[in-house]
């Protein structure tokens, strides 16, 4: 099951980026897909938490295989075809009687989300489609399974233990992404100081004909002789009678006797 690696992961709900056209969407969810029977099956489960603090949970096993299998819950449908089109999409029919009574596709979207597309019935028989979008975790929630159950209400402890889960998974986001920025601060300022030692590196092997000032502005001209020369004249000022091969930089000496690029 190599073309399903991607969607393997705990994923937690975006509330906001969810389209409902059948009952309400919840106020917070997390959806969890792993492989199982020695990576020939797929579990597949759901905890979410409704507008009115109630607490759901469903799970089934299905295997991806593109046939018919037997549903262990015959109530919601007496087969389940899943097919792995590809590394970025699964599709499901639930088939009851002969008829796909839902369909559901979940792909992963270019910016790494998981989506989730459910197209079925309402009990009056009207079609709906409602889309889900989640965003990848770190975690691996802790919720036991059972193989094709339907939606079920917990105890107390369980809505409790969502909570605390929920609250965990936004602190640690919010530290990781903290450190994230740092990462991303520390990588810009390298890149800053390894482009001002190459630029300083250019500048001290160059003929110089006086002694720099920290804070004056110089231009750094490439000779014909591929040699480089620090000069007061700009090229504006040289026009084109410039006698150079190439001008490289308007540069500035700093404090620490490093020098950066004027834009």
């Amino acid at each position: 099951m190599v073309q399903a690696y991607n969607f393997l992961a705990s994923w937690q709900l975006f509330p906001e980026k969810c389209n409902y056209e059948f009952e309400a969407a919840p106020k917070s969810g997390f959806y969890k897909i792993e492989s199982i029977g020695n990576g020939t099956q797929l579990s597949i489960s759901i905890n979410w938490i409704s507008l009115d603090n109630q607490a759901f949970y469903s799970q089934y096993v299905t295997i991806p295989d593109g046939n018919p299998h037997l549903f262990e819950n015959n109530v919601l449908a007496d087969v389940l075809v899943t097919t792995i089109v590809n590394a970025s999409l699964i599709s499901s029919q639930f088939i009851k009687d002969d008829k796909v009574v839902l369909e559901v596709q979940h792909s992963i979207e270019p910016n790494g989300y998981l989506k989730v597309t459910q197209k079925g019935f309402t009990p009056d028989h009207n079609a709906f489609t409602n889309v889900q979008l989640y965003h990848k975790q770190l975690s691996v929630l802790p919720y036991a399974s059972s193989v094709g159950s339907v939606a079920i209400k917990p105890t107390e402890e369980g809505l409790i233990k969502h909570n605390a889960l929920l609250a965990m998974e936004e602190q640690t986001n919010m530290h990781l992404d903290q450190i994230k920025q740092q990462i991303e601060l520390l990588a810009r300022q390298a890149q800053e100081i390894r482009k001002r030692k190459e630029l300083s590196l250019m500048v001290y092997q160059s003929k110089l004909s006086f002694q720099p000032v920290i804070g004056q502005t110089y231009h750094l001209y490439e000779k014909h002789d591929n040699s480089y020369l620090l000069s007061l004249i700009s090229p504006a000022e040289w026009g084109s009678n410039s006698p150079f091969k190439n001008f490289i930089a308007s540069v500035k000496l700093l404090a620490d006797h490093t020098w950066t690029e004027i834009a």
